[in-house]
């Protein structure tokens, strides 16, 4: 697939845009051009409607950016600063200009309306000369419609028809082109982000491809392996084969979860939560069982529980049982044989849980990182908890955390 790269501006080009957009500009060109406005009016006089309408055109260009509408003023005062006086001023043919442009480009009337109703404007304004001239003895009288070279009185509407046509339809072209390049701007985020999450998408199912064909295929020979034991081994005692079984149910018991886990990642990205959500998610319900597996391997383990009970959101409820595994584990890997207490306190507005033992303590070396703890503040963090771990009060190792509703 080709990208078009956009063309960047020049830096002559890139310093005039910056200029036009700066919000003393409107201020500053309308001002300059009152100015000159007034320098004009100075050298070639006028009567007293002329140089006020005049005024009134160049003037309020200042305020065209923060009121578009103003410009309508602006026309109508050039118009009428014309019709007042047969010569067109310098200043209001360019606040005129400078007016239909902006007219057009803030589309404050549908471009026909705009040039329709400048042209009618033109018109009166040259009927208007007709009638002073015909009404002026020192001037030729004016030539009936129809008659030969009849069609010329009315040059002056054809021309500022013209002019006011070519100025709101270059402001229209503008405005028209800076819309695409917004919609083109949105169009391209819009495919950059389709193509991000396409690549995250095939990333998770890499992932869940290599978990797969690295973790599943050894947990499923751990629980064929520990099933087969206990009837392949000969003389094993009870306790022995109690242990095994054990072994093949938490392997079997991890498969499965390795299964949901690499289901989740196999799933579309917008279909991602509802998938997560139906599949089966252990719960505080399950922490029975949960210190009955740690109890079969050896530790010592007990749950207290305080508070009346809630039922808790999903996430809630997954984020405490995962925390109070992952700590188990650590117990078991740190200080195995050491006892293990498990505390859950229901209050008002949160869950505060507490999980101590009464082995050695933090590892030497720094006890409080690895990924399992990392995980923990995460797990902790994703439903506005926090989580802190270290050393117990009477010795041992503690992990408390709060986790809010």
């Amino acid at each position: 697939m080709s990208t078009t790269i956009p063309r960047r501006p020049g830096p002559v080009h890139g310093r005039l845009r910056a200029l036009a957009a700066a919000p003393a500009y409107p201020w500053c060109t309308g001002a300059a051009l009152t100015v000159g406005a007034v320098a004009e009016l100075t050298v070639f006089p006028g009567s007293l409607t002329n140089a006020t309408a005049i005024l009134i055109s160049t003037a309020s260009l200042m305020w065209r950016r923060a009121f578009p509408p103003v410009a309508l003023v602006s026309v109508a005062a050039g118009l009428l600063s014309f019709g007042a006086d047969s010569s067109l001023s310098i200043a209001v043919m360019i606040s005129g200009l400078v007016a239909c442009y902006v007219l057009g480009r803030r589309r404050v009337l549908h471009p026909a309306l705009l040039v329709a109703g400048g042209a009618f404007g033109a018109l009166a304004v040259n009927l208007w000369h007709i009638l002073r001239w015909a009404q002026d003895d020192r001037l030729p009288d004016v030539p009936p419609l129809g008659d030969a070279g009849s069609l010329g009185l009315f040059a002056e509407a054809f021309g500022l028809s013209a002019v006011i046509l070519g100025a709101v339809c270059m402001g229209d072209a503008v405005r028209a082109r800076e819309e695409t390049r917004r919609a083109r701007a949105h169009s391209q985020a819009q495919l950059i982000a389709v193509e991000r999450r396409r690549a995250a998408e095939a990333e998770r199912a890499a992932i869940a491809r290599e978990l797969h064909d690295i973790v599943s295929h050894s947990v499923s020979m751990i629980a064929v392996q520990a099933e087969s034991a206990t009837y392949t081994t000969p003389g094993l005692s009870p306790q022995a084969r109690d242990g095994f079984q054990q072994i093949a149910g938490t392997a079997r018991a991890s498969l499965a979860e390795l299964r949901r886990l690499l289901g989740v990642l196999r799933t579309p990205a917008p279909r991602h939560e509802e998938a997560a959500a139906t599949a089966p998610q252990p719960t505080l319900d399950h922490l029975d069982d949960l210190l009955d597996q740690h109890r079969a391997v050896g530790g010592a383990a007990e749950l207290r529980i305080s508070g009346e009970r809630v039922p808790l959101a999903a996430v809630w409820e997954l984020s405490a049982y995962r925390i109070v595994q992952e700590s188990l584990t650590n117990a078991r890997k740190h200080a195995p044989g050491a006892r293990a207490l498990v505390e859950l306190d229901y209050r008002e507005d949160r869950l505060a849980l507490r999980v101590t033992d009464d082995g050695p303590g933090p590892p030497r070396g720094g006890g409080a990182g690895g990924h399992g703890l990392t995980g923990m503040r995460e797990r902790a963090a994703l439903v506005g908890g926090s989580l802190t771990a270290g050393a117990g009060q009477g010795g041992g190792f503690r992990v408390e955390a709060e986790l809010p509703w």
